[in-house]
């Protein structure tokens, strides 16, 4: 989980944008709904069905409104962030299975530091080899570095696995929801990204289909036989 995330969205962002990255995370927490039906035999209903569609339409939207997007340009970043979701929401199944075992602060220690070693060996065996430059790139490079390691990776992840122990991978997995709302904000806030009305719609897609294909379906009774005001 921690490698083919990583890896795959590290380079996915080097050939894609934030603002599209933001919004193909946003399908995280559908995938992780998929994973936990196929896993967990969780009922996969029609509400479930059209929130794939609709979730995927919104990516779809995003993907080919760029001119000229294909798997040599932007779309295979795109796709490699696409199968970092992937990843993700498959390591999140093994967290849940795992938790029912394993401490989550436990599980958390010995996740990251075999993915941690893994990244190390890719950094050094990789077609970039670490140089000066790499290494010592100046303060605020490594300052970024220090907080998402602390911030994002290890206080983040162990908040997160903990959650996934106790309220099951697909439940989480609806926090996730917030990843675009920030992520588009801040790539057209920090990064000058241009924002266009195929990102305002793949937005609405995304976040309806995720919101519709991880509802409980109790929520879904309750609001069809809810009476009239």
């Amino acid at each position: 989980m921690v490698y083919a995330n990583q890896i795959l969205f590290a380079l996915g962002l080097q050939r894609s944008t934030a603002t599209n990255g933001a919004l193909i995370m946003a399908l995280s927490p559908l995938v992780s709904a998929l994973m936990a039906a196929l896993v967990f035999r969780e009922a996969l209903t029609a509400r479930r069905l059209i929130g794939v569609a609709l979730g995927f339409t919104g990516v779809a939207a995003v993907v080919l409104s760029h001119p000229g997007a294909s798997l040599s340009h932007a779309g295979l970043g795109d796709l490699m962030l696409a199968l970092s979701v992937v990843s993700f929401a498959v390591g999140g199944v093994g967290v849940q299975r795992l938790a029912r075992q394993i401490d989550p602060l436990s599980m958390s220690w010995g996740i990251y530091v075999m993915g941690t070693a893994m990244l190390v060996v890719h950094a050094l065996l990789g077609p970039s080899p670490l140089g000066a430059a790499q290494l010592f790139p100046g303060a605020w490079p490594w300052a970024l570095v220090l907080f998402s390691g602390v911030a994002a990776t290890a206080a983040g992840n162990l908040i997160w696995n903990r959650a996934i122990s106790v309220i099951g991978v697909a439940r989480t997995a609806v926090f996730l929801y917030w990843v675009p709302v920030f992520g588009v904000a801040v790539a057209a806030l920090l990064l000058g990204e241009r924002l266009t009305w195929w990102h305002l719609f793949g937005f609405a897609a995304v976040m309806s289909g995720t919101w519709l294909g991880t509802r409980p379906a109790a929520a879904v009774a309750a609001t069809v036989s809810k009476p009239a005001p």
